[in-house]
């Protein structure tokens, strides 16, 4: 049988303090529910009318009924008992580490979340993240590198290095490389500008007028770019852009060119070509090592500055873009200066500085 007491009689401070958090907005909902129920009951109401009014269960009642009998005031608030404080000693951040860097999630998930490892080891996901950022782990990180397998990388790469850090006197030095398949983009939707608050935005579909490629020569005494655009990047077109290069310098100075291992580069014209051309020389970079070659920087900004975010009508228009930007470009051009940190150490792309 359920326990009812008799009718509740409040003093004046118990009723202010009640009504009080009755009328709470700033409170737990629930405590002042709590307080409401036992403003009900003074006031003389039945059980099932304070069940219809609250909304709440018999049970409900008869449980704050008793607290309140008891402790009055006092017994309405909450008691829960909690979970323990978890303390960080050296043997729980081993534990942490461990499990970040040799577990992975039962649940076939790839790396950790801090709430993932926080349930798994039963402790909170701040810890986690504290023990974390002090050892400088971060699992949602993920960093792609290519490793060569060039047997000859280190004398290639040295090779390279030295054209840039110590050049031959009275010699010019170009990175060359091609830049293909650039594709002219016109978007079907206008282009938003940019505004206050708002960012230029650019519509989804777009037409393909066809594509192009761009040959360029980075001067790494001057930092000017030779560039040149063609329908093709075969290895006629490579030969047509190495006598530009000859064509623009001084007569018998000796030219060395840096360029990558695409097979257009090593053809027979090629061949060909250095037996006539006895005053210019060809560098390959290592292979699976282009980032050796500085001309790699200089596509990253053209890519960035035009055609990333480009709207082409035309291959043509394209065209006419990409040669203004280049023009524009060599009023004002940049080396860029390379640092090898630790000449005893392996060459590795870590060990390299590079500044524009």
């Amino acid at each position: 049988m359920v326990f009812m007491p008799n009718t509740i009689t409040l003093t004046k401070s118990e009723r202010m303090e009640l009504t009080k958090q009755a009328s709470s907005r700033s409170g737990r909902a629930e405590g002042a529910r709590r307080a409401r129920l036992v403003l009900l009951l003074a006031e003389g109401h039945t059980w099932d009318a304070i069940c219809d009014r609250l909304p709440c269960s018999r049970g409900f009642i008869d449980s704050w009924c008793k607290r309140f009998a008891a402790e009055r005031v006092a017994g309405l608030y909450s008691r829960h008992r909690g979970q323990a404080a978890s303390v960080l000693t050296p043997r729980l951040e081993a534990r942490i580490l461990d499990w970040t860097l040799k577990r992975k999630p039962t649940d076939g998930a790839t790396h950790w979340s801090t709430r993932k490892l926080g349930s798994a080891l039963s402790i909170s996901h701040m810890m986690v993240a504290r023990v974390w950022t002090s050892h400088g782990l971060k699992p949602q990180r993920l960093d792609r590198y290519m490793a060569s397998n060039d047997p000859d990388f280190e004398r290639k790469a040295a090779d390279i290095i030295g054209l840039y850090v110590n050049p031959p006197a009275h010699a010019a030095v170009f990175c060359v490389d091609e830049k293909t398949a650039i594709q002219a983009l016109d978007r079907k939707d206008p282009v938003l500008p940019l505004s206050p608050g708002r960012a230029e935005r650019h519509g989804f579909e777009y037409y393909r007028h066809g594509t192009l490629s761009l040959y360029a020569a980075f001067n790494t005494k001057t930092g000017e770019v030779l560039g040149k655009t063609a329908a093709r990047h075969t290895s006629a077109e490579f030969v047509a852009f190495l006598t530009d290069i000859v064509v623009n310098q001084p007569a018998t100075q000796e030219i060395h060119v840096i360029a990558d291992n695409l097979s257009a580069h090593k053809t027979k014209q090629v061949s060909e070509f250095l037996d006539r051309h006895a005053n210019v020389h060809l560098h390959f970079t290592p292979t699976y090592s282009s980032w050796l070659n500085q001309v790699e920087l200089w596509f990253a900004r053209i890519e960035r500055d035009v055609i990333a975010r480009g709207v082409f009508t035309s291959v043509p228009d394209l065209r006419r873009k990409l040669m203004r930007y280049i023009r524009q470009y060599n009023k004002a051009p940049r080396t860029i200066k390379w640092r090898y940190r630790d000449p005893t150490r392996r060459i590795t792309l870590d060990s390299l500085v590079t500044v524009h």
